[in-house]
């Protein structure tokens, strides 16, 4: 077998493993939400932690995906066209991480976490 088409199955197993991590997550987030929802929690309490979990979901599926096309651009036609298509992909998946992360932390990647002994 050729390194190329390893390279490529294994390239295609990440960006699988990444799609089957946002499924699973949604699918579990969900199903965590409706319990809760069947417990008495109110559609407050039950929304915030389904919307992280989702996003954490979603967000470890990108970092596979992105993964994924960087393994199959840079290690089996690394052309300067799949490079420069591979960074605008890069960009817009960092781009979502980025957003993803303001949305479930409140705060900027690089503000630290609020502390229990800060005042305020």
């Amino acid at each position: 077998m050729e390194i190329g088409h390893v390279i490529e199955a294994v390239g295609t197993a990440v960006d699988v493993a990444g799609v089957g991590v946002i499924v699973i997550g949604a699918v579990g987030a969900t199903v965590l939400f409706l319990y809760r929802l069947v417990r008495g929690h109110d559609m407050t309490g039950a929304y915030r932690p389904y919307r992280q979990g989702l996003g954490r979901a979603i967000l470890l599926g990108l970092e596979l995906l992105v993964a994924g096309d960087i393994i199959r651009t840079v290690a089996v036609s690394p052309t300067f066209a799949s490079v420069g298509v591979l960074a605008g992909i890069v960009l817009i998946r960092t781009f979502l991480s980025f957003s993803l992360e303001v949305e479930l932390e409140n705060r900027w990647p690089w503000q630290g976490r609020a502390s229990a002994s800060r005042p305020g």
